[in-house]
């Protein structure tokens, strides 16, 4: 298990932490090369459209079934990494699979992941986190992911709409700018970013020439079942999958993992 109590402290103190190299470059070749052909995921597809009209393609979904991506997310290099930061047992609350085209790609506003699961989704308690694994490079100039170091001791910030996106209060932003530092995490394939709920997060658009693909599995605590928009997975314990990913059968999505439809 590369998660360390070094790792463990850095997230409680600035909201994340990166483990470099949580999957193999092989590993992150086949699931990316599975994604870029899969026709369920193509068809499941719909895009975000930010402040300025560009637009990001995401595929949501909350069941875990027995494709690769079910058993990415079921990784005990995942799991047990995410219920020593949880402080218990983990539920999947979701996947999604993110494509920031070259050139096309939209930014994300500034925002909490909270700040839409509380909002929209009913969960009462932040005992939520996001795993962000890179599936190609993730670099400034392709709008990699932004965050404001120390934002998950703020607490729930309100949001508003941006665009079809949900953005924190800007002036709360600005001033958590002023106070704390803003990082961007640059990423290889396979690096994966772990981040709390209430951490502020962004990214640019992409002008760049290459795309950024990258998969965010997002847990929760299995005791914070969500009174509203409930999903079986969200309090239901994850049985971590041991295997290898390699040797897997190339399965692509089932249409019915329960996606999320705009």
């Amino acid at each position: 298990m590369p998660f360390t109590t070094e790792h463990l402290h850095t997230y409680e103190r600035d909201g994340y932490v990166v483990v470099r190299n949580l999957f193999s470059e092989a590993e992150v070749e086949r699931l990316y090369s599975i994604a870029v052909g899969d026709t369920v995921l193509r068809a499941k597809s719909f895009d975000r459209t930010d402040a300025s009209g560009l637009k990001t393609k995401l595929a949501l979904w909350y069941a875990l079934d027995d494709s690769l991506y079910g058993k990415f997310a079921r990784s005990a290099r995942l799991v047990e990494g995410v219920e020593q930061m949880l402080g218990g047992r983990a539920a999947h609350y979701h996947s999604k699979l993110m494509q920031k085209e070259p050139r096309t790609g939209g930014a994300w506003e500034w925002h909490q992941d909270y700040g839409y699961w509380y909002k929209n989704n009913g969960f009462l308690f932040p005992d939520m986190l996001s795993a962000l694994t890179a599936l190609t490079p993730a670099t400034k100039e392709n709008g990699c992911l932004q965050l404001i170091k120390g934002s998950h001791r703020m607490g729930r910030i309100e949001h508003t709409f941006s665009g079809e996106q949900i953005g924190a209060e800007a002036e709360k932003v600005d001033e958590a700018l002023k106070r704390m530092p803003l990082e961007y995490l640059e990423m290889n394939p396979g690096d994966t970013a772990f981040f709390h709920c209430n951490t502020l997060h962004a990214s640019a658009a992409n002008p760049s020439d290459k795309p950024r693909w990258s998969i965010i599995t997002a847990y929760n605590l299995v005791s914070n079942k969500p009174y509203k928009d409930i999903h079986e997975s969200s309090y239901t314990p994850i049985d971590p999958y041991t295997g290898d990913l390699l040797m897997e059968p190339k399965a692509g999505i089932s249409d019915t993992a329960d996606f999320l439809v705009k």
